[in-house]
């Protein structure tokens, strides 16, 4: 594994999960709410967020965490192992929920200056719906990419430490 794309809901430990993986493997990590977010919440243009995304893919090795379904296809073809962290909808609300106290009034380290933590009804939807509109899509791409990539689903807190702790 030397370029690895890590995806999952919102909330689900993506960027805590690709930060501890990295530290291990000794492989850079990408956040791509730190790439796509500007300050003051402005998203970044979508040719330019692929530009930025492609030019990390011509490295040697990297971790890039993130969804971003308008820009996933480049990135799981990209990657040579991807790691899909498929946690139930009340783990990842959980999730977000620590995360917005942890961070509440603070720019948390895998995204953009100047971009304080926030949650908003938007997002908590998108989370709540996330198994049933955007998963089947993810699972229909995993499928596909598992005869030619390493593909891992972890589906729970538990498999996702046991990874980590078997990752050296």
């Amino acid at each position: 594994m030397n370029k690895i794309a890590v995806i999952g809901c919102g909330g689900s430990g993506k960027s805590c999960f690709s930060q501890e993986l990295g530290r291990r493997l000794a492989i850079p990590v990408h956040h791509l709410d730190r790439i796509f977010w500007q300050p003051n919440w402005n998203p970044m243009d979508k040719s330019k967020f692929l530009d930025a995304q492609q030019q990390i893919f011509t490295t040697d090795s990297w971790i890039i965490d993130g969804n971003y379904g308008g820009t996933m296809q480049p990135r799981l073809a990209a990657a040579d192992a991807i790691i899909f962290l498929d946690l139930s909808t009340l783990s990842c609300l959980w999730g977000v929920i620590k995360r917005y106290f942890k961070y509440r009034n603070k720019t948390r380290p895998d995204m953009g200056t100047g971009n304080k933590e926030r949650l908003t009804l938007e997002f908590i939807h998108w989370i709540l719906f996330y198994r049933s509109t955007r998963r089947p899509k993810i699972i229909t791409k995993l499928d596909d990419y598992s005869k030619s990539k390493q593909v891992t689903v972890l589906s729970s807190r538990q498999a996702v430490d046991q990874f980590i702790e078997a990752t050296s």
